[in-house]
């Protein structure tokens, strides 16, 4: 970390500047405001940097309709309808993502729904609002939603996901394309085909596309590249054998952001140039149309326009060991509002926002308040010794993954959420108090 008081453009939100004081304020809003009203932790959302990703998106690959944001990385009405009024379509992975982008009065039609365990009610959910498409992922599934189509006396739009077995670089529990895994059917071992057909054929089903996808955090096309020649030789057997060309190919995403100054964000345009022109390729090559790509580009829009503002309580100094003295900085907040780094070892941005530091640095590891020893923000790191209890300090890049997977554990609230455009705030969710915790206690002691 060479400054710490610079704020690297291509890890903070685009709106996200350090004043003259030190403050450092998003749209124009001081981040200590926030602090000072909503409480701390607090994520701050930058709404036009958000509303931007979507059209970055959307330029790249050919239209809004043809981008689907992924509702499991963070999901609001609020937000649901900042993707709506961007023309984007939205994918959710259960049934209450679906319910809650209904409630934002999101049009089902630009809905794709996911999950490798799609219950009965879920599945007539999806048939009853007429979601754009479901993507199937095992037989019983595709059994089951054509008698429920049927018992609703609809034909419903349906991708088949399919494992191309192409093993993108990226953390194992978040590769999602090799073959010993939950999701899909398998190219390799021919079940892809068998789903397909049995799509094709099935009274009340509307086979429309198939679905891939090479895993998250993806920083370049060859893994998209080469999973979608491999997926396009089942589009021209199915051309060649049912005589159907499918309108669609969905190649997932995962594209991956920078979450530290060392790295750099996936090259929207650059990529999806590339890859729209490799499928008009291998398309020609096996002569069949082209389908039209559809994209996921999932943590891509949300992840990179949030920060996580806390406030540094306990600092201690550890010895280590002859040589090695670490400096542990606590905030309050932690695993319960950022799990990624106890689950992916991932790795964070993080500056004091509530003015300059410009003590010497000193090996430090940014901590949580939870009763896990593993409760760790950033592991390795150098902080100034002039940061000081009641600093507050922004984590970048939080937007995606972070509030989504939130817990309460140690009977931790859920932090409030805020968004913030041209000087105004605007709260999107408020709080968790103790009386919420309580309320779901049973009426019996």
């Amino acid at each position: 970390m060479t400054n710490f008081n610079d704020l690297p453009a291509h890890v903070w939100p685009r709106n996200a500047a350090r004043q003259e004081d030190g403050v450092v304020t998003i749209a124009g809003v001081p981040l200590p405001e926030i602090a000072e009203e909503y409480g701390t932790p607090v994520f701050v959302v930058d709404e036009d940097d958000f509303r931007s990703r979507c059209r970055d998106m959307a330029n790249a690959f050919g239209g809004a309709q043809n981008v689907h944001y992924a509702s499991k990385a963070f999901l609001t009405r609020r937000i649901a309808r900042w993707v709506d009024e961007e023309g984007l379509a939205l994918d959710v992975a259960s049934e209450n993502e679906l319910r809650l982008a209904l409630s934002a009065e999101f049009p089902a039609e630009r809905i794709t729904v996911h999950g490798n365990n799609k219950s009965a009610a879920f599945l007539r959910l999806c048939v009853a609002e007429g979601v754009g498409h479901v993507v199937l992922d095992s037989p019983q599934e595709l059994e089951l939603l054509d008698m429920i189509a049927r018992s609703q006396d609809k034909v419903q739009e349906v991708f088949i996901r399919v494992k191309p077995g192409v093993e993108a670089h990226t953390h194992e529990f978040i590769a999602t394309s090799h073959e010993d895994q939950k999701f899909g059917f398998s190219l390799a071992s021919g079940s892809a085909w068998e789903a397909a057909k049995a799509a094709h054929n099935a009274e009340n089903l509307d086979l429309g596309g198939l679905h891939c996808h090479v895993g998250s955090q993806v920083f370049d096309a060859e893994g998209f590249k080469l999973a979608a020649e491999r997926v396009l030789d089942l589009y021209a057997r199915i051309h060649n054998e049912l005589g159907v060309d499918l309108p669609y190919l969905d190649l997932g995403g995962g594209y991956g952001i920078a979450y530290t100054v060392d790295e750099e964000p996936l090259d929207v345009a650059a990529v999806a140039k590339e890859l729209l022109a490799a499928v008009n390729e291998f398309a020609a090559e096996l002569g069949i149309a082209a389908p039209t790509v559809v994209v996921e580009p999932g943590r891509a829009i949300a992840g990179p326009t949030a920060v996580t503002v806390y406030e540094v309580g306990t600092i201690k100094d550890v010895h280590v060991d002859d040589d090695t003295t670490r400096r542990y900085i606590s905030v309050d907040g932690g695993m319960s509002d950022n799990i990624r780094p106890a689950l992916y070892e991932a790795e964070y941005d993080t500056r004091v926002v509530s003015g300059f530091t410009d003590g010497e640095k000193l090996q430090a590891r940014l901590v949580g308040s939870h009763c896990e020893s593993g409760d760790i923000i950033v592991k390795d790191t150098q902080y100034p010794a002039d940061v000081s209890t009641g600093d507050l300090i922004g984590v970048a890049a939080t937007g995606a993954y972070c509030y989504a997977m939130s817990s309460n554990y140690n009977a931790f609230g859920k932090p409030a959420v805020v968004s913030v455009r041209t000087g105004r705030v605007t709260p999107m969710l408020r709080r968790q108090t103790i009386e919420d915790l309580l309320a779901l206690e049973s009426a019996q002691p």
